[in-house]
């Protein structure tokens, strides 16, 4: 059985290579998303996330490898994989004069609703993505994160089983983009397969559950990402007793070249959460009084910097 016939609903993606004259765009991309989990897509700019995507969602097809969407391939069975995808693209397209709830009706029309049914569709998401207010506005005159959360609305209109989200949280302010990451990871605990690309890696940290990493066209095997992952990573420490909590380091037998001071901080490098418990019992052992104690950057930028100054064999 082959890997794509037991992902059934999730994303297999297999050596998938597509290039635009002598641009390599992607040279070798190789993943898998399971059903009920987000997967995070990062890389650098120009790395091949946007094409990786568009290939995806059935927009661009690949010069070789394959690619099976809820079982199907893109580009022999383009109609079944969009019928079980909702694609939320960077930038939204839509037509200016037209309401909110008039593109979200028309969107759901395409997918085959009746009127009615395309109706009360409509009006469920604009509740769900924040956007009743605005539900009579034409859309030119939303903002770029109004914009998005059309644009989600728009993926979400036929209830698809695979959702694609590029840079979704572009634009939204802190409030959506607390919202959105409740309901991505509210629509993964329904079962859909979610890949989101995203540069705001913070907020990715907060909603993936793995990720997938690209550069030049080239995905990073699985067994790279859990090294980054794994590897030493600077951690933030605040103690009232500056001193107190230097000696105390050292005497943890980290050297002094290793201990880095930022403002009222000290950051030291600590592989995994093992060492870094490790170290805060003897802290706190020591009689260190300890007011932060936590990683200085998040998993994913960590698993970001790492890969893109590191090997990814």
């Amino acid at each position: 059985m082959t890997v794509a016939q037991q992902v059934e609903g999730g994303i297999v993606v297999e050596h998938v290579r597509r290039s635009f004259g002598e641009v390599h765009a992607v040279r070798d991309a190789s993943f898998t998303a399971l059903p009920g989990t987000v997967t995070g897509l990062i890389g650098p700019n120009g790395s091949g996330k946007t094409t990786l995507m568009l290939m995806l969602a059935s927009l661009l097809q690949p010069e070789g490898g394959s690619i099976r969407i809820a079982g199907f391939d893109p580009m022999d069975a383009t109609a079944e994989v969009r019928s079980r995808m909702g694609w939320m693209p960077d930038v939204l397209g839509s037509w200016a004069n037209l309401s909110v709830r008039s593109t979200l009706e028309y969107a759901a029309r395409m997918y085959g609703m009746d009127r009615s049914t395309a109706s009360a569709r409509a009006e469920d998401l604009v509740q769900l993505v924040d956007l009743a207010d605005l539900a009579a506005s034409p859309t030119r005159v939303l903002s770029r994160g109004q914009k998005q959360k059309l644009s989600l609305a728009r993926a979400l209109i036929h209830d698809p089983e695979v959702l694609l989200l590029d840079e979704p949280a572009s634009g939204l302010d802190p409030g959506a983009r607390t919202q959105l990451r409740l309901l991505v990871r509210r629509f993964a605990a329904e079962g859909k397969t979610i890949l989101v690309s995203s540069h705001v890696l913070t907020e990715l940290d907060e909603m993936a559950d793995g990720v997938v990493y690209i550069d030049g066209g080239v995905t990073a095997s699985e067994e790279a990402v859990a090294r980054s992952r794994a590897s030493a990573r600077p951690w933030r420490i605040r103690s009232s007793d500056g001193e107190a909590l230097r000696s105390a380091l050292m005497s943890a037998g980290i050297a002094s070249a290793e201990i880095t001071a930022d403002r009222k901080d000290l950051l030291v490098p600590l592989s995994g959460e093992g060492a870094a418990a490790t170290l805060l019992a003897h802290l706190i052992g020591s009689g260190v009084p300890i007011s932060a104690f936590a990683p200085a950057v998040g998993d994913l930028e960590h698993t970001f910097l790492d890969l893109s100054s590191g090997d990814q064999s």
